[in-house]
């Protein structure tokens, strides 16, 4: 989920930097660690820049900044739209957005087996009506979260209606398969 929030942090500009060039929001925190709220997608305004303090010994100049910006921090039981990026014997790896989340094996539909012989390997049903494998796109729901000092971790399952394998990509619209 993502949302607007307000907030503000410390930006460290080099020293020819001026008040001005901080409104490019190269300086401020996108997609970079996120911050207690989730992770900065987007500044959408600066509300605040403050006055500068200058570091000792290294020539960087401090700016407090009060800003409003997008953040994406997923929840427990929310489905979301991941990128497969490692399949192996002990389950999928993917990717939602800047945020990694693995998915057990005991979270996919049984009729589901890892295929190691396969190339690339995969997991797949008996009659291979469904196969998911590397760069797939799948849907999941998001059954943990673990939020460290840089990064936010997740945990999903394949393991309810409606979440699998993308079928089809047509036009701006997706059909997704049920993880069987």
């Amino acid at each position: 989920m993502s949302w607007d929030l307000a907030q503000g942090s410390a930006v460290l500009g080099p020293p020819a930097s001026e008040k001005p060039r901080l409104l490019d929001t190269q300086c401020l925190p996108v997609s970079h660690p996120p911050c207690r709220y989730g992770f900065v997608i987007a500044v959408t305004t600066i509300d605040n820049i403050g006055a500068g303090v200058i570091q000792p010994g290294r020539g960087f100049v401090l700016y407090p900044v009060k800003y409003k910006a997008i953040v994406f921090r997923p929840f427990k039981g929310e489905v979301v739209d991941a990128v497969v990026t490692q399949v192996n014997k002990v389950g999928l790896f993917t990717e939602i957005g800047p945020m990694s989340c693995f998915i057990s094996r005991h979270s996919i539909p049984s009729e589901m087996e890892f295929d190691p012989n396969s190339n690339p390997p995969c997991y797949k049903t008996m009659d291979e009506d469904i196969v998911i494998q590397q760069d797939d796109e799948i849907r999941l729901k998001i059954v943990g979260t673990r939020v460290d000092k840089n990064d936010i971790f997740a945990i999903g399952s394949l393991m309810d209606d409606y979440l699998g394998e993308c079928l089809i990509i047509r036009a701006g619209v997706t059909a997704w398969r049920r993880g069987v």
